[in-house]
């Protein structure tokens, strides 16, 4: 297993604006997962561990486009139409037996090669069987085709030498296709992140658990190994710690053998019964980023013997949103990929809103229509921190950049979908 540098999450206690924060991970961090070589049907979701250069063109010869007649463009009239003898017949998959002649027409099907011809010149234009009429062992063809039309030219999807798939891309169905459209059979990929998580806290409990007074349902923890299972993430649930300082050292310590990263929520500040805190410290390091966004602000990044920690508020709605925006590319970097910025889509606001200086702010919104036709963006009513139902109905956040200090209704905001991040 790699590990990071001791002073990898090093940072000044100011207040770090988001882009400078994710700036510094990307030059910092390196992945930590371990290459591993897969049969290219179990590589989706898998990033890729080395970058994929073509060794042959696609397609590998000219071929027709469609169900037609391949003929030689210099043949046909200029106007009214031209009648050829079809001279042979071409499927997908076999060659014509022998040169095409000037002055005939072949019988071409989808995907079929283009034949060869006399000399330096070939058939070089295919006619759509639907705009021909065939008779008496001739077609005839309307004016009015341009020459090449309904041919793929070899090399038209890929050439050779050239990278189709870049090292940390995550493998998609279409990577998949584009792979086994080069022959490959078996991919180098990163192997799954081994991620950690746990809740502390004695006032938390796990269903079918009764709470009693001053207790309450773990949500952070499931929210948090759902994200990481969508990112294909290998996650162990440790469940919920005592507060105890011992037992969460110890837990730390089991966890780091055979983990790459441990991810938890809250605990982390300076009160009595905040242990996570003194446990990691004990191990390794631990480093408050204090970002300038809203909500979220306090995010902590340290190492348990050398094993990447990151601790995150513990309001729900601020765990979600440092997840998305810091632990996601994060963890995407520790995975071996390459975290891909979230595109950001013009909205119209459907409200007033008035923020910090200096400050960047996600407010959860809903979509509608407006009254000509444009995406209109409804501030959730209820924006507090612990509103974790404002995640579900919400369909995403605007965001606010640390230079706005207030928009009104009928601006054009920049607005995140949560499908952008995986949601």
């Amino acid at each position: 297993m790699a590990q990071l540098t001791d002073d990898c999450f090093a940072f000044g206690g100011r207040l770090v604006p988001i882009e400078e924060a994710l700036g510094d991970l990307d030059r910092r961090i390196a992945p930590v997962a371990h290459v591993e070589t897969l049969p290219l049907r179990q590589t989706r979701g898998r990033y890729l561990a080395d970058t994929i250069v073509a060794t042959q063109n696609v397609p590998p010869s000219d071929n027709s486009a469609v169900d037609g007649y391949a003929v030689y463009f210099d043949d046909l009239a200029a106007q009214g139409t031209t009648r050829l003898p079809v001279a042979g017949r071409v499927a997908a998959g076999h060659a014509l037996d022998g040169p095409a002649r000037p002055g005939t027409a072949i019988r071409i099907f989808t995907g079929a090669p283009m034949p060869s011809g006399e000399g330096d010149a070939c058939p070089d234009t295919v006619m759509m069987q639907e705009d021909c009429t065939e008779e008496d062992g001739h077609v005839v063809i309307p004016a009015g085709i341009r020459r090449g039309a309904n041919r793929r030219k070899t090399g038209e999807d890929v050439q050779i030498g050239v990278p189709i798939l870049a090292r940390g891309h995550r493998m998609r169905p279409q990577d998949i296709g584009l792979a086994a459209a080069q022959g490959l059979t078996e991919l180098s990929v990163f192997a799954p992140l081994r991620v950690a998580v746990f809740s502390t806290g004695d006032e938390v409990r796990d269903p079918p658990a009764a709470l009693t007074a001053g207790t309450i349902y773990d949500s952070n923890r499931h929210t948090l190994m759902a994200l990481l299972d969508g990112m294909g993430c290998r996650v162990t649930d440790i469940g919920i710690l005592p507060d105890d300082r011992h037992v969460i050292t110890e837990t730390l310590r089991q966890a780091a053998l055979d983990h790459d990263l441990i991810l938890t929520s809250g605990g982390v500040s300076g009160g009595e019964e905040d242990h996570v805190k003194a446990a990691v410290e004990a191990q390794g390091s631990l480093h408050f980023w204090r970002l300038a966004i809203k909500p979220g602000r306090p995010v902590a990044l340290g190492q348990v013997g050398g094993v990447v920690f990151i601790g995150l508020p513990g309001n729900p709605v601020a765990t979600m949103v440092t997840f998305l925006r810091i632990a996601r590319p994060l963890i995407q970097r520790l995975s071996g990929g390459m975290p891909a910025k979230a595109r950001l889509f013009p909205v119209t606001a459907g409200f007033d809103y008035k923020k910090k200086l200096d400050r960047r702010e996600y407010v959860r919104v809903l979509l509608s229509r407006g009254p000509e036709g444009g995406l209109i963006a409804t501030r959730f009513p209820r924006d507090g921190a612990g509103v974790l139902s404002s995640m579900v109905a919400a369909d995403g956040l605007v965001e606010l950049g640390e230079k706005v200090t207030h928009i009104e209704a009928g601006a054009t905001v920049d607005f995140l979908p949560f499908s952008e991040v995986g949601l």
